[in-house]
């Protein structure tokens, strides 16, 4: 049988489906849509295999949808425009049964090519499902995700992935008839980072080298797969791992770690845009106002490779790099707004303190909005002292400034203006 153990063991069903409880447990959203029978456009996003593509036949087989689907890897704008044609004739124009597309790896359509759904979104003679392994928000145009419901889906847990394995042994065909022990599965769980689909690529590869009876261990997973390990796999476990090292290398300021880690990916056929937009995050996360150019020399950085590409993006990708893992570093922003958003969480919508608040009217000057508070530029040194937080949690103190040159000289301003109010 030369289809994959993967594909056999497909989940036909929502209650076959493992994992993605807040999307399709009792009272998930998916599965109200589904009761329903009506389906949005949706866009589902989160790491390699872990059920996007399964999801969605599910959902038009539980809808009773006719069913079309494009790799955008493959797929022009032509092939989108015949596939709506056919959707329209075999049923788009009946809006709570209009077929479904679903498109994987939706985010490696150009903007022309993603602009070619609109219209089919608009009139419902389509529902879009589109799957992505990267953050929507930047790779979906606007238009397109404002017409669409976005779904992050969760990576599996150990439990979940263990449960598919047992699947595999007590109801695949092949694999059930088999004298299989598994005695051990940190390997496999480990090797697999988490896809579903390589999991079960490896399980079935180890198993089927093997004469019966079969004994799995970790010692054997190990000796079975590491002579086919790849240098860089973008859409694996290496993918997370080796943007982690390095991010890592840029944050513990060390350039050599983080132009190897780079020249990895680039070597592995990365994409530009997504190192790009890495540095960019860290520039302001680990970085900050200890060198607030950082973050602008890194937004340089996203759209200059965006113009230019490989392989001359290397350079530029190089040079932030390194200028990024050279630079002083401080989180103190970073720390400073998760603070404030766990704050807001904690005590909720709080009054804007009268002072603070705006006053067009006549009505609300009589009121008070707006009484005393006081102008900062009709002071000396364009400063006064005044409150700004809700009465509730005065004087909380969120950013607290790095151990740093600049920071240090954000501390002893801030020091010097609110030296009655913080102790700094």
């Amino acid at each position: 049988m030369n289809e994959p153990l993967a594909e056999r063991i497909r989940p036909k069903t929502l209650d076959d489906y493992i994992s993605q409880q807040h999307l399709v447990g009792k009272n998930g959203a998916l599965t109200q849509h589904i009761k329903k029978g009506l389906i949005p456009s949706l866009i589902f996003g989160g790491p390699p295999g872990i059920g996007k593509t399964t999801l969605a036949y599910i959902i038009a087989k539980e809808s009773e949808r006719p069913f079309y689907t494009l790799s955008a890897i493959s797929s022009g704008v032509k092939d989108v425009r015949d596939v709506i044609e056919k959707a329209k004739q075999s049923g788009g124009l009946f809006t709570t049964k209009n077929p479904i597309l679903f498109i994987d790896e939706i985010h490696r359509f150009s903007k022309s090519q993603q602009d070619s759904l609109l219209g089919a979104v608009e009139k419902g003679w389509i529902t879009l499902i589109g799957a992505t392994t990267e953050n929507p928000s930047f790779e979906v145009i606007p238009a397109l995700l404002s017409r669409c419901q976005v779904y992050i889906l969760n990576s599996f847990s150990k439990s979940d992935l263990e449960e598919l394995l047992q699947r595999a042994l007590q109801k695949d065909e092949v694999i059930s008839k088999k004298d299989i022990t598994l005695k051990e599965t940190e390997a496999l769980l480990r090797v697999s980072g988490g896809d579903a689909r390589k999991l079960l690529n490896i399980f079935e590869l180890v198993v089927n080298s093997e004469e019966e009876p079969i004994i799995v261990t970790n010692e054997m997973v190990l000796g079975k797969i590491q002579k086919n390990t790849v240098l860089y796999d973008k859409a694996g476990e290496q993918h997370y791992d080796i943007i982690s090292a390095f991010i890592k290398s840029i944050r513990g300021s060390d350039p050599n770690g983080a132009v190897y880690w780079l020249a990895r990916m680039i070597e592995g056929g990365e994409d530009a845009k997504f190192i790009a937009r890495r540095m960019l995050i860290l520039a302001s996360e680990d970085i900050g106002n200890a060198n607030p150019t950082a973050l602008i020399l890194a937004n340089n950085t996203f759209q200059a490779v965006n113009i230019i590409g490989f392989p001359e993006s290397r350079i530029i990708l190089s040079q932030c790099a390194v200028y990024l893992a050279s630079s002083p570093k401080s989180n103190a922003s970073y720390e400073a707004i998760g603070k404030a958003q766990a704050l807001v969480n904690e005590t909720g919508d709080l009054s804007v303190p009268l002072h603070l608040r705006n006053a067009p009217t006549k009505l609300m000057k009589e009121l008070d909005y707006g009484k005393d508070y006081k102008y900062a530029h009709s002071y000396d040194g364009n400063f006064v002292e005044q409150e700004f937080l809700p009465e509730k949690i005065k004087n909380t103190k969120l950013y607290e400034p790095g151990n740093n040159a600049r920071e240090n000289a954000i501390r002893d301003f801030l020091k010097n203006r609110w030296k009655n109010k913080y102790k700094y």
